[in-house]
């Protein structure tokens, strides 16, 4: 179940340090049960996620670029404003690196 919320403007939620992700910043805009989350995360500039390696959930995850750029290491492709992407539960993904940062719309479920 995912929290009951009207119209609000999103600038007037701060920004925050995403907890266990060195270099991201969130604003929650609606969390409900276990993962399922809304969010805006922002990656700082030069931020890459090669430690934690290939990235899995156990949730589906729907992220679309806002700003900036999104580089897989893995595809050796970079993505921009506007590409989204859905994953599967349990579907391989990143690690990433961003140049420039980015800014995406998250949403788990």
């Amino acid at each position: 179940m995912k929290q009951e919320r009207e119209f609000f403007d999103p600038a007037d939620v701060a920004w925050a340090v995403a907890l266990g992700a060195r270099g991201v910043t969130e604003k929650i805009l609606s969390t409900g049960d276990g993962a399922v989350l809304t969010r805006l995360a922002r990656w700082e500039p030069g931020l890459d996620t090669v430690e934690a390696g290939v990235i899995r959930h156990d949730y589906i995850e729907e992220v679309y670029l806002l700003e900036g750029d999104l580089t897989d290491l893995t595809l050796n492709r970079t993505f921009h404003a506007g590409e989204y992407a859905c994953r599967p539960v349990g579907m391989a993904h990143g690690p990433y690196r961003t140049e420039a940062g980015c800014t995406m719309l998250e949403i788990r479920y």
